[in-house]
């Protein structure tokens, strides 16, 4: 059976995590890659049913994990309950390329085991402040792909976004980061080619953005 790529996507409570979800997804299909997902809440599969109702998947290729404790647990100390639900996603659809595992939202010490994932993305969002790149989370220190979302709300909420560049460059050093507005589609290809670079090891397309490192 073929094994999917799997691709972590954490970060804390309401930094963007689903919505940059919703608009991966349809770029990675468009460019004829097969994806699924599951996503991971407390006590609900509140962000499973977001996605199901979105449409863009068929609703069997998405399943939400209700972990029940705290999200690093299910993503990092014992990542069973993500690993056997990827497996019932492999044996059901066998042509899969990626699985994408949400965590549930969390803080910046959330990290993933590469137990459960082949790689990871962290999204922090500007509105959180422009001095969380600073704070050396590990979460966003140790990411695959740093993602800095909400991009355009920097002027709205005092975040210095020319501040957050710097920052985050420094104590990234030469890891990848992307800076997206899931609204206007800003950041996302240089996202979805990072992924097909690094993961599936395919070509990027000539006509798409090579993802900027700085």
């Amino acid at each position: 059976m073929k094994q999917a790529a799997r691709v972590g996507i954490g970060g804390p409570v309401g930094s963007g995590k689903t919505a940059l979800l919703e608009c991966l997804v349809p770029r990675l299909m468009a460019r004829g890659i097969e994806v699924a997902v599951v996503t991971n809440d407390l006590l609900t599969k509140e962000d499973a049913e977001r996605i199901k109702r979105k449409g863009f998947l068929p609703t069997e290729r998405i399943i939400g994990v209700e972990t029940g404790s705290c999200p690093h647990t299910a993503i990092r100390e014992d990542p069973t309950m993500n690993l056997l639900a990827v497996q019932d996603l492999e044996q059901q659809f066998p042509g899969l390329d990626i699985v994408f595992i949400e965590s549930g939202g969390d803080n910046l010490a959330s990290t993933f085991s590469y137990d459960l994932v082949d790689s990871y993305l962290f999204v922090i969002d500007v509105g959180a402040g422009d001095d969380i790149p600073r704070k050396n989370g590990p979460g966003f220190m140790q990411a695959d792909l740093a993602v800095i979302n909400k991009i355009d709300i920097a002027p709205y909420v005092g975040a210095n976004l020319d501040v957050i560049r710097q920052d985050a460059a420094e104590r990234r050093g030469q890891k990848a980061i992307a800076y997206t507005n899931c609204k206007t589609g800003t950041g996302l290809d240089e996202v979805v080619n990072f992924i097909e670079e690094t993961v599936l090891f395919q070509t990027t397309s000539p006509n798409h953005a090579v993802l900027s490192e700085v």
